[in-house]
């Protein structure tokens, strides 16, 4: 009974994570697009404001008692924040050089990639039915792009980079977790000023710094005001994410992504008239039915698990 309860709490807590992550997740992809349409304020260095925010959170929290640093050696962290420097600029260069369309079906072969890497380079296992959830769920990212996927060379080329950091980022946030035996917390507390100065050196290479459009341009009160609340909230995504990956793995956190970008096309549609296709509203239908196959196997596999050690002498 006892254990039971424990279970309960235990899937309680991993659905208010998840449930924070979206709504967070959410509002902060519609402030950011109203701070790109509105203001203006560049793409890379809202990302860098990001995480500068996101360690003065961190530094606060811990002088308030609410966590305690681990020390770390930056070494262990190094790949880490490179990876996660990677994953912006791929990103942003994938966007820059391709359509929408090809950039989000981009995007869907992370979760594979993901699977991939945890196989072959840290020998974890995925049933036949977890894996053949990737189809109803790249099924619907295809249907929801169909139309608008063109292919070239160089665009290419850095949405496939874009992949493979991306993949590896996610993979180490929850291998470093394990590894390093801390919590999300301790994790982002170090690698957010890391990843916030390599930052700071890739950002003159993609985006003005000084003037207009810059950083350090002249901004408005209005514009300032609304880039720190993005990066305020941003510091609750950040955290939540490494929360979610620790207590879960990167394959059910790159799946709820999934579920989140069905949010936000539903949301862009009912809050700014963004055209909704039958074909879009098919490939979101799809994809949920990949999410919710994956959730039902994910949750009875670690039933299964769980009752085969109860029943060991």
């Amino acid at each position: 009974m006892a254990s039971l309860v424990d279970r309960m709490r235990g899937h309680g807590r991993i659905a208010a994570g998840l449930l924070f992550n979206l709504l967070v997740s959410i509002c902060i992809v519609f402030l950011n697009k109203w701070i790109y349409v509105h203001h203006g304020f560049p793409n890379m260095s809202l990302t860098l404001v990001h995480f500068v925010v996101t360690w003065l959170g961190l530094y606060i929290c811990q002088k308030l008692d609410i966590f305690a640093p681990k020390s770390l050696p930056p070494s262990k962290l190094l790949l880490l924040a490179l990876s996660f420097c990677g994953f912006v600029v791929f990103t942003n260069l994938s966007l820059q050089n391709n359509t929408i369309g090809t950039y989000q079906l981009a995007k869907a072969m992370t979760t594979p990639v993901i699977i991939a890497i945890q196989t072959f380079c840290y020998q974890k296992t995925f049933s036949t039915r977890i894996q053949l959830t990737l189809i109803p769920i790249t099924l619907g990212v295809i249907l929801n792009s169909y139309y608008d996927v063109k292919f070239n060379f160089l665009g290419m080329v850095f949405a496939a980079l874009g992949v493979l950091v991306t993949s590896l980022y996610q993979v180490w946030v929850g291998a470093k977790q394990h590894e390093l035996q801390v919590n999300s917390m301790q994790l982002l507390y170090y690698q957010a000023p890391m990843s916030s100065v390599m930052l700071l050196v890739a950002v003159p290479f993609f985006e003005p710094v000084f003037g207009e459009g810059g950083i350090f341009g002249p901004w408005s009160v209005s514009a300032l005001l609304m880039v720190l609340l993005s990066g305020v909230i941003a510091f609750m995504v950040n955290l939540s994410i490494y929360w979610i990956i620790g207590n879960t793995s990167p394959v059910t956190y790159n799946m709820f992504g999934h579920f989140k970008f069905c949010i936000t096309l539903f949301g862009g549609y009912v809050l700014f008239k963004d055209p909704l296709s039958i074909n879009q509203a098919l490939g979101i239908l799809c994809t949920l039915f990949g999410i919710l196959a994956y959730t039902h196997f994910k949750l009875s596999e670690q039933e299964g698990s769980k009752s085969k050690l109860a029943q060991r002498p």
